[in-house]
């Protein structure tokens, strides 16, 4: 896509194609085609959006990400850090842009901030960090706390990386952590 979209191309058939996965079911991201038409591309004109939703089933997003490779889009918008890495796996060809995603150097979606690399980019939302103060602040309401339990999806890569930083920092407070990892909510019940 050309920087500032294709103004005055009203009427024209779409000749651009952009794929939106996300790990939710069905809902289209607003503010994301607003963006779109506030750049000159407006769906079913100027450009042709293929969404995708996983369902709440992370193991989606490989076949989703090869479909975006058959369908020959042009850029593949990924909403998180699981598809983005499933698309980075799937294709070192078609741009990927994820619009947040967890720690994406620790998860490997990319180099560096600086310097992305490859055929992806986004910004990053460094949850990391925040699990850590969270744990401190908790630490310091509850100055008592000895035990502590975390509950996780262990499914989403940002999350893993949150869990054991918050352990490896649980530990060095001297803090006892028992791991409660889930992939589905159906399981949080049987975690509990």
């Amino acid at each position: 896509m050309a920087a500032g979209g294709p103004r005055g191309a009203v009427g024209k058939i779409a000749d651009h194609r952009v794929s939106w996965v996300e790990h939710g079911s069905g809902s289209e991201p607003l503010a994301f085609v607003q963006r779109l038409r506030e750049l000159g591309w407006i769906e079913s004109r100027t450009i042709t959006i293929e969404y995708r939703w996983a369902e709440g089933r992370a193991e989606r997003f490989a076949e989703l990400a090869l479909e975006f490779v058959r369908l020959k889009v042009d850029v593949i918008v990924t909403a998180g850090t699981a598809p983005a890495l499933a698309a980075k796996q799937t294709t070192s060809i078609i741009p990927i842009v994820f619009p947040l995603a967890g720690d994406p150097v620790g998860n490997g979606l990319v180099t560096s901030l600086s310097r992305p690399g490859g055929n992806i980019t986004g910004l990053s939302l460094q949850t990391t960090d925040i699990g850590i103060k969270r744990l401190e602040l908790l630490r310091e309401v509850v100055p008592s706390l000895g035990r502590l339990a975390i509950l996780a999806n262990v499914g989403n890569a940002a999350a893993a990386l949150e869990m054991n930083e918050v352990q490896e920092s649980a530990q060095r407070l001297g803090l006892q952590v028992t791991t409660l990892g889930v992939r589905r909510a159906e399981e949080i019940v049987t975690a509990f």
